[in-house]
């Protein structure tokens, strides 16, 4: 029914390839049209800097590093952020209900392809319902 845009599949490039896979599965199975924003995806250590200085991200890319930022040890970024496409308005939207929903297709997607990962919403410290994170065995 959905199809993730070109802009979506761009932002997501120098993320893991299963974060892709979860992604467009998610798409074919949501019932709330989604996207990836410009910074859903990788991030430099300066970009991840500067959305830390303005209040939109809880890691300074330095000391505290981001998991949309590729580490030594990895080839990829291990997260993505996405949007919902509010059905009323056909623009893009944080509302909580839409992101849950949108959350629910990419859990199905990861569990239906084996992958684990973490949806930012369920955090008890900080929520951010926006957020998919590949889980390894080491983060456990």
């Amino acid at each position: 029914m959905f199809k993730l845009s070109k802009n979506s599949i761009k932002n997501m490039s120098g993320c893991d390839p299963k974060l892709k896979q979860i992604a467009q599965l998610a798409i074919d199975i949501t019932v709330i049209d989604f996207g990836i924003p410009t910074d859903g995806g990788a991030r430099t250590t300066e970009r991840q800097n500067k959305l830390f200085k303005i209040g939109r991200s809880k890691c300074d890319g330095t000391i505290k590093k981001s998991k949309h930022q590729i580490r030594r040890d990895e080839t990829f970024c291990q997260a993505i952020d996405f949007f919902a496409i509010d059905p009323d308005t056909g623009k893009a939207s944080w509302k909580p209900d839409l992101l849950s929903m949108v959350a629910c297709s990419f859990l199905q997607a990861a569990c239906e392809l084996g992958y684990n990962i973490q949806w930012g919403g369920l955090w008890k410290s900080f929520k951010d319902m926006p957020h998919i994170q590949l889980v390894n065995e080491f983060d456990c």
